[in-house]
């Protein structure tokens, strides 16, 4: 990813303080936010300060913020008032499973009843 393709997008942005977005947690390795469209009462961004630009772009060491996310997921679902109701953990990957930000992400989502269905 060259300088100009980091500057387009929307998650590098949020993450490096440059776009508005009510952040919920930011240390060294991820940022997570609320999503700007949720699809539950809690539905939380989060995502690697580094540009990855989905699953399938992981390396061999990107193991640790991969982790690092579902360790923070953990923490938000507590303070959010979800872990004990339960919570989806979802990373899509690529435009047929709806991922629309070429940035991984991962989605924190409760809060109601989540149905477990496709279309």
């Amino acid at each position: 990813m060259n300088d100009q393709q980091k500057e387009n997008c929307i998650f590098c942005n949020i993450a490096s303080g440059n776009s508005p977005a009510k952040i919920l947690f930011r240390d060294e390795l991820v940022t997570a936010f609320v999503d700007l469209h949720p699809i539950a009462p809690v539905h939380i961004l989060i995502i690697p300060n580094r540009h990855i630009e989905s699953a399938n772009h992981a390396k061999p060491g990107d193991e640790n913020v991969i982790g690092h996310m579902v360790t923070v997921a953990q923490k938000l679902a507590k303070e959010n008032g979800v872990s004990e109701s339960g919570y989806r953990l979802v990373i899509n990957t690529g435009p047929n499973a709806g991922q629309s930000v070429f940035h991984l992400h991962l989605h924190l989502i409760g809060g109601r009843h989540l149905p477990f269905h496709f279309e």
